[in-house]
């Protein structure tokens, strides 16, 4: 077989990146020929320079489809490995390098699909999924059943597949939980402070906590451009006493281990790898009923789903947790056990390999 490339140039790191760089990390090291292409001040570039994979960096925008020396250097790349697999993780490197990837032949021509967004059904993707696009892979079947969702007729549907992301399962992890002393419940959130992952919702669900008298501490890890705004809503909106946000995480583990349920407000998700995090953690997840949350999250057995933005629901499901402890140790144990038997790392990378490789 020829050379998989793994194209993916934005800058900031998330789960796509964490995937392509994984993924190329783990193929590269069975023999098989890999090729990734990065942005030159992106995470992923920083981390392809720690391993000896074969990459390149090109810095692409949204327009460069239409700029002819931006197109001339993404050819040229590809040109200079024995391409015969792309595999691509953003809609604008989709416009760029898959037409060029379709001009040289290039055998399978393949989006990775992450989010769970229905595609706009446009001119330009209209012709790019008809005409380019050989495959797409999707990370949850919400992802693959939001594709086609604005035009059923888009793309074949048995040539999306699903292959999970897989999760690293920790040797040791600290379970032991603080929430005894004086009835404190501790929340804990991770993610970027995005429009996405809405923490801004946690903020009121704050409020009506401290309204209902839940004696709580809520600590939400992660970094992003609304920082400065959910900093002074918690100023402002008397909320600085229970209410703290931590900054960057690296140790995502070890900052769940330090709550007792995980929160989770996100719009949508592709795969929450951190609601896999927490139950590897045991702890118990609170999310909402929508994207791919259900096929990580079992509602009523590992966790409790609710309707998206309704506050009282949610207030409710960490109520029913507040006031039942041991729902939290049996919820744990038993996220643990689900995200293992479904979600181990090495069963999904097995899995990808297979689909990549296959003939």
């Amino acid at each position: 077989m020829g050379c998989i490339c793994f194209f993916n140039t934005v800058k900031s790191w998330g789960g796509g990146e964490k995937w392509h760089f994984e993924v190329s990390q783990y193929l590269h090291e069975k023999g098989v020929p890999v090729f990734v292409v990065a942005h030159p001040k992106s995470v992923l570039s920083q981390k392809l320079k720690t391993t000896d994979i074969p990459h390149k960096t090109i810095e692409l925008s949204n327009l460069s489809f239409i700029n002819p020396i931006k197109r001339l250097a993404v050819k040229n790349c590809l040109k200079s490995q024995a391409v015969d697999t792309i595999v691509m993780n953003l809609s604008s490197d989709v416009k760029i390098a898959g037409p060029i990837a379709k001009e040289l032949n290039i055998k399978r021509i393949i989006y990775r699909r992450g989010s769970a967004i229905p595609i706009k059904n446009t001119f330009s993707n209209r012709y790019l999924f008809k005409n380019v696009l050989t495959e797409i892979l999707a990370n949850s079947v919400a992802t693959k059943n939001t594709i086609l969702e604005n035009n059923p007729k888009l793309f074949p549907k048995e040539k999306i597949t699903v292959i999970y992301n897989g999760v690293a399962i920790p040797e040791q992890l600290d379970t032991e939980r603080s929430h005894a002393q004086n009835g404190l419940i501790t929340l804990v959130n991770l993610g970027r402070l995005e429009f996405q992952k809405n923490q801004g919702f946690l903020l009121d669900v704050a409020k009506r906590l401290m309204q209902k008298g839940v004696v709580f501490k809520m600590i939400i890890g992660g970094d992003g451009r609304l920082k400065s705004l959910l900093q002074s809503r918690i100023e402002n909106e008397g909320l600085s006493n229970h209410v703290e946000l931590c900054g960057f995480v690296d140790k995502p583990y070890e900052f769940i281990s330090h709550g007792d349920v995980f929160l989770l407000s996100s719009h949508w998700e592709g795969f929450g790898y951190v609601l896999a995090e927490a139950a590897l953690s045991e702890r118990p997840s609170v999310a909402f009923n929508t994207s791919s949350n259900p096929e990580v999250v079992l509602h009523e057995k590992t966790g409790l789903l609710t309707p998206p933005n309704d506050i009282e629901s949610f207030v409710k499901a960490i109520e029913k947790l507040y006031n039942n402890r041991s729902l939290i140790t049996s919820m744990g144990a038993a996220g643990r056990k689900f995200v293992i038997d479904q979600f181990e790392k090495s069963k999904k990378l097995k899995e990808i390999e297979a689909y990549l490789k296959y003939e």
